[in-house]
């Protein structure tokens, strides 16, 4: 064994011994490698940060944005509305869960396919008398299947198939993984969904330090191509029972009906007044296909008479032709989130904030600052007016949509303070129905050969922003940076085991000492040290570092 061989090997063995340890991140522990792998002569300074470069971390980069955008516009959230059981048992309802998270892992980062579905598995859990661990735990089993179905399922794909083009035998296909990925998810999909999730510890929840937001009440308008039309609003309340959405009034031809009789039918322009958890707001708006109402543009009479002794008080003591002017120019010149990137934000009114007494309509959040306030959460009984002349007070929690730079001044002007970040997400059909096809459209030019991934889905990235279901400044957010610099900084550590040798030298070892030439007994060699190592450190490190090799002496053509 050579020199530059035995370096690589102690490299390896004390990059193994990093991540096992676990005190950095695995990220960190990758960039060590590579320098020392620099500092030994191992790979040249010019090449060091050409794994940024390769086509796997591109295309992992690159479908992560893509995800973001399926899970801004809730496309997630109208397929599980459209995919799981309401009213079916146990087996059912978890085959079926999984089943989605499963699907979606296999385009999307599991991650992110698991974050999307968590808030749906933890009502499924309630409905099913369950532990929300008890069905989030085979969630979990079901979106790390899935990832094995497709070349972009999970980043280890990518990878192999990387390396596979550099020996010569080109890439692999889009759904070459799926004939064993396939059968492999079916299997582990029905073993959890009929026992496993049986044997997971049925832990009682905790507090955890999170905030409680309570009810909002907000209003939504129904538009004449609505599910909702014609139901009762008990029938309403019925279809949404599991988020616990509650109507708590009714806006017909301006005349504001408080606890309205549930045998009411809904008619197209009706306004409801809900009562809701901010995360159980979207399944509301989906499943029937209505609009939070101040997120529509304001008509002529919407904030007219409310605004005109507003604007008197505000201005006082100055030229009235002036200021009606200036108005005039304002209400044309600030439509509302033109071309910024818009957020939604919970707030808190304090005691001594400027907005205490004020109504949305007085403050002209939507003519002078951009902003829609979709929703107020308060103590007591619902108010009996519109959400926007409701008189705000202390204590009153805010769901504020707006430009993020515009909502940070709003919140510095009048002395709100921002609650802990978290997900909001309220669907965009037609925006949802953009977002699936970009994803559906890049995974089918890789599919049909027209381009090779990584080109397919950066084109796909273009799309989603010049569409806006990505706003640009997600583009970068929305990268697991972690994961791309562990990759681009393994891969040409991997590179180095390649160019001295210590690739065959392993190879050679594995096949001839310890399978003793067997190819079958070789392959499960391989199986069972990847997936030891796989459990103690990153999958990803996993597939870039140990098994780079290209398999000419004992392999020929396979792959």
């Amino acid at each position: 064994m050579t020199s530059p061989q035995m370096l690589i090997f102690a490299i390896l063995a004390a990059t193994m011994a990093l991540f096992l340890w676990g005190r950095f991140r695995h990220d960190i522990v990758a960039l060590l490698a590579l320098m020392a792998c620099v500092v030994g002569g191992l790979v040249p300074a010019a090449d060091a940060y050409a794994g940024f470069g390769h086509p796997a971390v591109i295309t992992v980069a690159c479908v992560l944005i893509l995800s973001q955008g399926l899970q801004n516009t809730g496309a997630v959230d109208w397929l599980a509305r459209a995919v799981l059981p309401r009213e079916a048992g146990r087996l059912t309802s978890m085959a079926a869960l999984m089943g989605l998270g499963a699907v979606l892992s296999g385009f999307m980062n599991n991650v992110g396919a698991m974050a999307l579905l968590m808030p749906i598995a933890v009502q499924v859990s309630g409905r099913l008398e369950l532990t929300p661990g008890q069905v989030l735990m085979p969630l979990a089993f079901g979106t790390i299947l899935g990832g094995m179905t497709t070349l972009i399922g999970t980043p280890p794909n990518l990878i192999v198939s990387g390396f596979r083009a550099e020996a010569g035998l080109g890439h692999f296909g889009m759904f070459d993984f799926a004939p064993v990925g396939v059968a492999v998810a079916l299997a582990g999909v029905a073993f959890v969904a009929l026992i496993g999730w049986r044997v997971v510890p049925a832990h009682k929840a905790t507090a955890d330090g999170a905030f409680e937001t309570g009810s909002y009440l907000t209003e939504v308008r129904v538009p004449e191509d609505s599910k909702a039309v014609g139901l009762t609003l008990r029938a309403f309340e019925h279809e949404v029972e599991d988020s616990g959405t509650e109507i708590v009034g009714l806006v017909r031809n301006e005349v504001r009906m408080t606890a309205p009789h549930g045998g009411r039918r809904i008619r197209a322009g009706d306004i409801l007044a809900l009562r809701a958890d901010v995360d159980a707001l979207a399944e509301a708006l989906s499943v029937f296909g209505i609009k939070l109402e101040e997120q529509e543009p304001p008509s002529d009479d919407k904030e007219t008479n409310t605004s005109k002794s507003t604007r008197a008080a505000d201005d006082k003591g100055k030229d009235a032709k002036a200021t009606k002017a200036n108005d005039e120019d304002e209400d044309e010149e600030d439509s509302p989130m033109r071309d910024e990137d818009i957020v939604l934000r919970e707030l808190a009114v304090l005691p001594g904030s400027t907005i205490v007494g004020r109504s949305a309509s007085d403050l002209r959040l939507r003519t002078r600052y951009g902003l829609n306030l979709l929703a107020v959460s308060r103590e007591g009984r619902p108010p009996k007016v519109r959400l926007r002349t409701l008189n705000l007070k202390s204590g009153d929690l805010l769901l504020m949509q707006g430009p993020s730079e515009v909502m940070a001044d709003f919140i510095n002007d009048t002395a709100c303070v921002p609650l802990g970040e978290r997900e909001l997400r309220i669907p965009d059909k037609r925006m949802a129905i953009i977002a699936g096809a970009i994803m559906l459209g890049s995974v089918g030019i890789v599919t049909l050969g027209l381009l090779p991934a990584a080109a397919a889905f950066t084109l796909g990235v273009i799309v989603s922003i010049l569409s806006r279901t990505v706003p640009p400044r997600q583009v970068y957010t929305a990268i697991d940076w972690p994961v791309i610099v562990l990759l681009a900084a393994l891969i040409p550590v991997a590179g180095a085991m390649q160019t001295t040798g210590a690739a065959d030298v392993l190879a050679r070892f594995l096949v001839e000492t310890v399978a003793q030439g067997n190819a079958i007994a070789a392959l499960a060699v391989v199986l069972i040290t990847t997936m030891f190592l796989s459990d103690v450190m990153n999958n990803a490190a996993t597939a870039a570092v140990p098994h780079r090799h290209r398999h000419r002496r004992h392999t020929g053509s396979q792959s």
